[in-house]
């Protein structure tokens, strides 16, 4: 019998001073059987970084939101589509294999990936040269410590607020704050 995924609601309060965006976003997570904690809220945390693009891409009419992720290698972790169907944003999490990389890069105006965990540099010592040449793809890294502190923020149903200044996400839960300043590889 397969195992179903789980799911997490969050509503997420964004202020993102750097983009003068401010929104609120009632959110469900469908946390696959093999994701962690961890990745799951990263997942949330590159929506985060990337909410204020609804509006400074798409002009508000847009669709932004989780993809199959894991359930399906051919749609993104985090999308935002506007209203014509066309993928503006493709978001990856984690440490992915150079050809979807590049087969999203061809399907997307923009593809972003957010490694993390302490196998990141070497996962990307060992991509890098193999995505040189996408101009349309940039690749962050989450420092580990961090991605670790966000995991612990994971609960069935969360109340958060991400403040976004100086290219720092601070991402809390009114108990506990986690800052985010991730590192640009490409």
């Amino acid at each position: 019998m397969a195992l179903k995924s789980t799911i997490f609601k969050a509503a997420l309060q964004v202020a993102d001073i750097d983009n003068a965006y401010y929104a609120d976003h009632a959110l469900t997570l469908a946390r696959h059987p093999r994701e962690t904690a961890e990745r799951m809220m990263i997942r949330l945390a590159a929506l985060a970084f990337n909410a204020h693009q609804l509006q400074t891409v798409c002009n508000g009419d847009g669709t932004l939101g989780f993809g199959a992720g894991l359930s399906d290698p051919d749609d993104p972790d985090v999308y935002l589509r506007d209203f014509t169907g066309q993928t503006r944003l493709w978001i990856e999490v984690g440490q992915p294999e150079d050809k979807p990389v590049i087969k999203a890069c061809g399907k997307a105006d923009r593809v972003m990936v957010y490694c993390f965990n302490h196998a990141a540099e070497i996962w990307w010592r060992g991509i890098e040269n193999k995505l040189t040449r996408p101009q349309n793809l940039s690749v962050l890294r989450i420092p580990t410590q961090a991605s670790q502190a966000l995991a612990r923020l994971a609960q069935r149903s969360m109340q958060l607020q991400a403040t976004l200044q100086e290219g720092v996400l601070m991402l809390g839960d009114g108990t506990h704050t986690v800052d985010i300043e991730p590192v640009r590889l490409k």
